[in-house]
């Protein structure tokens, strides 16, 4: 039987139609490759080098348990926001993790939190900090995440910067393989020439050490105006990122420096500042589909002295990181081993909340369900993004995940890695 549909467009022009967007596919493949799946750390804890030493994060474990005995354990999840039915199984997971990960992501920092030393000097500690990693690593008791900050390639820094990085790396590569979490930040960045400059950097250390091309990878410190809006009026921070020809792995914000930089008195600079917000929603725009990660900043406002100082400072910590969360920021920076216990239950009961809706509509999702809520493709994707970073932090586990979804942890990170569009 013939068909006797008509159409107009013939196959000349359907042809037409992708040669005209061939180079805009390749673009869009390029430039937006989709997520990076892979584990993300809840926090990067900075640590001034002079002060790591191997063990160190099992010790912030021990102070962040000594702070919850000492101030309470109800007192913490209480002041953390944890909903009043979570709390108990939200406080016994804090300290397990307390005992069993207290810190997933550490940086070992050589440059505002170390300062300025003599050349002899800081060489000696960048060469100490590199053996004492080496000396976790053999023994299995490092971060799954790791790595330094050297001092930013600003003229007066810059080559002091760049010889740290090379004694850091050059040390622990000639010592033993490099550790699949490693991290290299690179700070007060101005603009994309400086990120051109580390991917040359990167290329040539590679080749010196004798590492695989594109082995290095490094994040980029947000902290400067420049960072995020140049003198055109251009987004930096998006021209940043494919500088780093693939080579950018996350973009981290920095509180204070860059609220300082607008001229923001010291009282009123914090994560939550209108002009954090903005920053940080350029970040968000620049790194949407490009598989580069973000994180917010800090706050120093830090849990210590007596309980009512504690319990206010915990109040406080939870409640940025909870915010943080709802706004697509699953990452920030601990600087303080009583901040731990905050980070940890904020971001639990974030999970644990909103783990049942999200797993439930899922679900329906999943095995087509009519039900009151009909989620497209991209929304499924989040929900099991979401249900992901809780398993990956510890909040969740796979049995519960796959009891309530029908779908094993494979499957899960499976769904998450396919483009939103093939649902």
């Amino acid at each position: 039987m013939t068909d006797e549909r008509k159409t107009t467009l013939d196959q000349t022009t359907l042809d037409d139609v992708e040669r005209r967007l061939a180079r805009h596919d390749a673009y869009l493949e390029a430039t937006y490759p989709g997520d990076d799946v892979a584990r993300q750390p809840v926090h990067t804890v900075y640590v001034p080098a002079h002060r790591y030493a191997a063990g160190l994060a099992r010790d912030w474990g021990v102070q962040a348990r000594a702070a919850v005995d000492r101030h309470g354990a109800d007192a913490l999840v209480a002041a953390a926001g944890v909903r009043p039915d979570l709390r108990e199984a939200v406080a016994a997971q804090v300290l397990r993790k307390l005992d069993a990960e207290p810190i997933e992501d550490l940086r070992i920092d050589l440059e505002d939190g170390y300062g300025a030393h003599p050349d002899a000097e800081e060489d000696a500690v960048t060469l100490a900090t590199a053996a004492a990693l080496r000396a976790e690593l053999d023994q299995g008791v490092a971060p799954p995440f790791v790595g330094i900050r050297f001092k930013c390639l600003e003229r007066p820094t810059r080559a002091r910067g760049l010889r740290t990085l090379d004694l850091f790396l050059s040390a622990l590569a000639g010592s033993g393989d490099l550790p699949a979490g490693l991290v290299v930040m690179l700070p007060k960045v101005t603009g994309v020439a400086q990120v051109e400059a580390m991917v040359t950097v990167c290329e040539r250390i590679e080749r010196g050490v004798g590492l695989p091309a594109g082995r290095l990878r490094f994040e980029v410190q947000v902290e400067t105006p420049q960072s995020i809006l140049d003198a055109a009026g251009t987004a930096t921070v998006a021209r940043m990122i494919q500088a780093g020809e693939g080579r950018v792995s996350g973009l981290h914000y920095g509180t204070y420096d860059y609220s300082a930089s607008l001229g923001i008195a010291a009282a009123y600079q914090s994560m939550e500042h209108p002009a954090a917000d903005l920053a940080k929603e350029v970040m968000q725009l620049a790194a949407a589909g490009t598989g580069v990660r973000l994180s917010d900043g800090s706050t120093n406002e830090l849990p210590v002295g007596d309980d009512e100082r504690v319990r206010a400072a915990w109040a406080n910590h939870g409640r940025l990181v909870r915010r943080s969360l709802e706004r697509g920021f699953y990452q920030g920076w601990d600087l303080h081993p009583a901040q731990l216990p905050s980070r940890f239950a904020a971001t639990y009961a974030f999970y644990r909340e909103g783990f049942e809706p999200a797993a439930r509509r899922l679900h329906d999702y999943v095995h087509q369900v009519s039900g009151a809520v009909l989620d497209e493709p991209a929304t499924a994707k989040a929900l099991a993004w979401f249900l992901k970073r809780g398993l990956d932090c510890g909040a969740l586990s796979g049995d519960e995940v796959a009891g309530a979804v029908g779908l094993g942890v494979d499957e899960l990170v499976a769904m998450v890695a396919r483009p939103a569009a093939q649902g």
